[in-house]
């Protein structure tokens, strides 16, 4: 049995819900066959976060460690392949901080590579009948400290553990007009579960070498 660890975020700029912990509670619930899960809610506050995170990997001592946040107006679940060292906030977090042009961890790299399997998760998610993609940037806002945060944990503590984050886009709730993509969060933790198949069973290192980069 591989021991993973599947965080989501608390709601934030005002939202009832956040997808990310929707999803990751429904894949907690019902895991796939051969692996454990445990579920985090994380703050959608910068520090904090990531204090939240390590506290929960130290105690959970995890395999594989999955991060999940929102990324509304994105058409499908995207797998996360890099983590910058930059927090640029456009909007407050739920505690009220901004932080502008400031580093996650002051003197580190100035990014990380995930060390999930990222192309094979993405045809997993796809074969699952769940809209997918590589994105190369998680943005500057908590996400992205989270990304970052668990990458330097990883690097820095705990090599033989292996995690990234993925983004998740809205919930039907949230977007009652239609006017932007959404999807259920049961079908997203559909998705999640064979990423995390996938994830386990790939060995470090190894991933599908096929085309999943951008020209912007």
């Amino acid at each position: 049995m591989t021991r993973v660890l599947i965080t989501g975020f608390a709601p934030f700029d005002g939202a009832r819900v956040n997808p990310s912990w929707q999803a990751a509670s429904l894949v907690a619930a019902e895991p796939p066959a051969g692996l454990t899960v445990t579920a985090a809610e994380l703050p959608c506050v910068f520090g904090e976060s990531v204090t939240v995170l390590y506290d929960t990997v130290r105690a959970a001592d995890p395999e594989l460690v999955v991060c999940l946040g929102q990324a509304g107006g994105r058409p499908g679940v995207t797998v996360e392949r890099v983590a910058v060292n930059l927090d640029d906030a456009r909007i407050p977090d739920n505690a009220g901080h901004r932080p502008v042009d400031e580093p996650v961890v002051p003197g580190g790299p100035a990014a990380y590579f995930s060390s999930l399997p990222v192309k094979a998760c993405v045809a997993a998610l796809r074969t699952a009948g769940v809209p997918a993609a590589v994105s190369h940037t998680a943005g500057t806002f908590v996400c992205n400290h989270v990304a970052y945060g668990l990458a330097h944990l990883i690097a820095t503590e705990l090599p033989h553990v292996r995690g990234g984050f993925v983004h998740v886009p809205w919930a039907p709730e949230q977007v009652t007009d239609g006017s932007a993509p959404a999807l259920e969060p049961a079908t997203v933790a559909h998705g999640l579960r064979a990423l995390l198949v996938t994830a386990a069973a790939t060995p470090a290192g190894q991933d599908l070498k096929v085309s999943e980069g951008a020209t912007h």
